[in-house]
């Protein structure tokens, strides 16, 4: 069952950052138009779907590919957010987990509307998740580990 689908929003992005204020007042000689319309292709090319067990990330609009992280897999999920981005409440999105899609590098979400919000309904399915599986997330560290005895 879908808990929430959204995708990065253009219009978040040209009310929230700098850039996009700057690209709004080059739509006044025309420039702007393209640089609006490029970032909304973009946008539209990756949804997101959070589901009570996973995260589901479907890209592309010619050629598509439908990628997932497993919740019980995330071990951090992460909010990044300038003052112009909390005017227009959008956020960054960081989330890094065991599973193979973020296992080079974290999963980046940016320009997301109602950030704060969202990432706390997907730490809620995280906690789920992993008590429904019986997951527990453990560190370990080895102290000592190259101090003299």
């Amino acid at each position: 069952m879908i808990q929430d689908s959204f995708r990065s929003s253009t219009w978040g992005w040209a009310r929230g950052t700098l850039a996009g204020w700057v690209t709004l007042l080059l739509c006044l000689v025309g420039i702007g138009l393209v640089i609006l319309l490029t970032k909304w292709v973009a946008n539209l090319a990756t949804t997101y779907e959070v589901t009570e067990d996973r995260l589901i990330l479907h890209k592309g609009i010619l050629v598509k590919s439908i990628d997932e992280i497993e919740l019980y897999r995330v071990k951090d999920v992460r909010i990044d957010f300038t003052v112009i981005n909390q005017m227009a409440d959008i956020g960054t999105i960081t989330i890094t987990s065991s599973d193979e899609t973020t296992r080079d590098a974290p999963l980046v979400i940016r320009d997301v509307e109602q950030a704060r919000a969202r990432r706390e309904k997907l730490r809620t399915l995280v906690d789920a998740a992993r008590r429904k599986r019986g997951v527990r997330e453990i560190d370990m560290v080895q102290e000592g580990l190259g101090e003299p005895v």
